[in-house]
């Protein structure tokens, strides 16, 4: 049966990536981003591969534009199978030195955006009582960084809506898959997009991974039941010790979380900011960071074989305990 994967954020980084992987594995995909151009391209590229591509220019931190591409896909495509929310927005600032319309604005790309993603995939599922969610979270949604505090709380309150309509779905007994891919650094183009206020450039925290990475594992969620998926150890290391000591992290934040955001390059004069309007240019995935970039995540390969390194590990502990038996007999 013919699948079709909603893709936001699909210009560029993450959501173009995401939007090839699903077409290599036989998906038709919608295409959700600001940029005609960018999108065009790579409706083009899906097409190379022989699967369906509808691009539709949108803002999604508009809920009418949201809706509307949503009407589309089902009329020019099909039934939505799966949507996955990718759209995100940054700026690289102090608080002290964001304006209010700066923080609306990445709010309401980063986290509206997905919210609504996710209205317009349910108005659709219900109906079906089945269909895929996957929302893209990340590390930095469980421990915040400074420089990103828009950014961070509203990854942070994507876990929070995620959690209650997870529930929901729960209590009305319908077969909708509503996943979390919690992400680390990721080589994309946003660290010379974003807004930055700094007098550097911008630059992700390594290790830092290759978006294909972050697509793989959005894939696997989306095809798998897991309630979250976090992509590498970085993420792990981020989440698991801000719920051991928090306190401890405000305070290493605070003396490295500036210089480990910024690199040694003065930034431009001219430098481009998409927060409020599409940056032209190439289309592309990849950053400017391809040669420190890992290709693989030993945490993806655990989780995408998670039954298996579960019997392993209960068949070393079994032979410990023989062993340790065997021992004390003698």
């Amino acid at each position: 049966m013919r699948q079709i994967a909603v893709i936001t954020g699909a210009g560029a980084g993450v959501g173009r990536a995401t939007a090839l992987e699903f077409a290599r594995n036989g998906y038709d995909v919608a295409l959700l981003s600001r940029d005609k151009d960018r999108l065009e391209s790579l409706a083009e590229e899906i097409r190379r591969l022989g699967r369906k591509a509808l691009p539709i220019p949108t803002d999604v931190s508009d809920s009418g534009q949201v809706e509307a591409a949503a009407d589309r896909v089902e009329g020019e495509l099909g039934p939505i199978h799966t949507w996955v929310n990718v759209a995100m927005a940054t700026v690289f600032s102090p608080v002290s030195e964001l304006k209010p319309e700066e923080v609306q604005r990445a709010t309401n790309v980063t986290y509206l955006g997905q919210v609504y993603g996710m209205m317009a995939a349910l108005k659709r599922m219900r109906v079906r009582r089945h269909g895929v969610i996957v929302n893209i979270g990340s590390a930095l949604g469980y421990r915040s960084v400074p420089l990103q505090a828009p950014y961070c709380a509203a990854k942070a309150a994507i876990r929070g809506f995620t959690d209650s309509l997870r529930s929901e779905l729960i209590h009305d007994g319908l077969d909708i898959q509503l996943t979390m891919v919690m992400l680390p650094a990721v080589n994309t183009p946003q660290f010379d997009w974003a807004m930055n206020k700094m007098s550097k450039k911008a630059q992700p925290v390594p290790p830092i991974f290759e978006p294909e990475v972050a697509a793989r594992a959005i894939f696997f969620a989306a095809t798998n039941k897991r309630r979250e998926i976090w992509v590498g150890y970085s993420s792990v290391q981020a989440i698991v010790g801000n719920m051991i000591a928090p306190g401890l992290l405000d305070r290493f934040m605070a003396k490295k979380g500036y210089s480990a955001q910024l690199s040694s390059t003065p930034k431009p004069e001219n430098a481009p900011a998409n927060l409020f309007e599409p940056v032209a240019g190439h289309a592309t995935a990849h950053g400017r960071f391809d040669s420190q970039a890992k290709s693989t995540s030993l945490e993806m390969v655990t989780d995408r074989h998670r039954d298996a390194f579960l019997a392993g590990f209960g068949v070393l502990g079994l032979v410990s305990i023989l062993s340790l038996l065997t021992r004390r007999r003698r």
